[in-house]
């Protein structure tokens, strides 16, 4: 405490800022670094959100070594996926190119903790995001003032809105971007959204007298439940495909929603502030084949709402949002737009 003096907030705050507060820190604590799997170029790691503890995978650069300090990406998933699936491929690619890239299960889903399980909620979500960031400066590895930010679909509107206020991004991807509160408003008649949040209360009064909580699924099952369910939306269809059919169905992905997530869901707005906040370099990729996802619209409408002064905005013709998740030849050609971005604005 000192004494002998007062201090106005606005002087506090300055010194702060200056660092003249530092001599009465702590010492920081030794920091156990993870050791890396040399076989599989990654390593699952551990970091705290909140009261809960986020699994993640940390994938390294071929001959890595742990005496440099490296760029570092941290990677937004989309819903309902796990780090081995979208993240996964994204981040092994970004580490042949050179960078450390962390990708992690959202906390109350995959192997992360927290409970209830299966919510979806944007604040916690970008919670998260910023966490990861935190769990990146105690790697000595890994270079600080070297750190980006890719999202893919939902996790693109994570990604922007951590963004907007963490600053230790020194540059933003997104794939296929999706705005998740924006889509869930938009989809679906006035009248509909005001049932859902009708049925968000009563969902929440019978938890809170101690029935069972309703998780619904993202997307059928299989495709057999989505063809007897009459669907014929292609896109749905292929998120089907690829969710609960493919190489990359997961055990850890559930496929659930607890559906108390749509009241934080439907107030999410991951763009507002973007026009006044995301300075940082901005490099978007869209899929050039429009769907009832509307990834296309909504990178551009991101694209022009962005104030940096470096951006661009780039189309993989032919490609379908799914086909961007890994797809070899979709994914390929967004990793050649990302790799070049980010090695220009986090360089040495």
């Amino acid at each position: 405490m000192m004494t002998g003096r007062t201090i106005s907030r606005r002087g506090l705050l300055i010194l702060a800022g200056s660092g003249a507060l530092a001599a009465t820190a702590q010492e920081l604590p030794a920091i156990d670094t993870p050791a890396i799997d040399r076989s599989t170029g990654m390593k699952r790691v551990t970091f705290p959100s909140r009261a809960d503890e986020v699994v993640g995978n940390l994938h390294v650069p071929p001959g890595f070594d742990e005496t440099g300090r490296h760029p570092a990406i941290v990677i937004a998933t989309p819903g309902s996926s796990v780090k081995e699936q979208i993240g996964g491929i994204y981040a092994s690619k970004l580490a042949e190119a050179g960078f450390l890239a962390l990708t992690f299960d959202p906390s109350y889903q995959g192997e992360s903790g927290g409970e209830p399980r299966d919510l979806e909620d944007p604040s916690v979500r970008v919670e998260d995001i910023r966490c990861a960031v935190d769990f990146l400066m105690t790697l000595p590895f890994a270079d600080e003032a070297r750190v980006g930010l890719l999202g893919i679909c939902a996790g693109g509107g994570y990604a922007i809105h951590a963004a907007l206020t963490e600053r230790r991004f020194g540059a933003i991807g997104t794939v296929v971007a999706n705005d998740m509160g924006s889509y869930f408003r938009q989809v679906q008649p006035r009248d509909a959204l005001m049932e859902m949040l009708d049925e968000v209360g009563r969902q929440r009064t019978r938890a809170a007298r101690g029935a069972a909580p309703r998780r619904d699924p993202w997307i059928p099952d299989s495709m057999a439940e989505a063809v007897e369910a009459g669907v014929s939306d292609p896109e749905l269809l292929e998120a089907v495909a690829f969710y609960r059919e493919s190489e990359y169905r997961h055990p850890n992905s559930t496929n659930r929603l607890l559906y108390t997530s749509y009241g934080p869901i439907l107030a999410f707005d991951a763009f507002g502030l973007v026009p006044e906040l995301l300075t940082q370099p901005l490099q978007v990729i869209v899929g050039g084949k429009r769907g009832t996802t509307g990834q296309y619209e909504t990178g551009h409408r991101l694209f022009e709402m962005s104030p940096a002064r470096d951006k661009d905005i780039f189309v993989v013709d032919g490609a379908g949002h799914y086909d961007m998740y890994y797809k070899p030849e979709a994914v390929t050609r967004a990793i050649q737009t990302l790799v070049p971005f980010f090695h220009r604005h986090l360089a040495a």
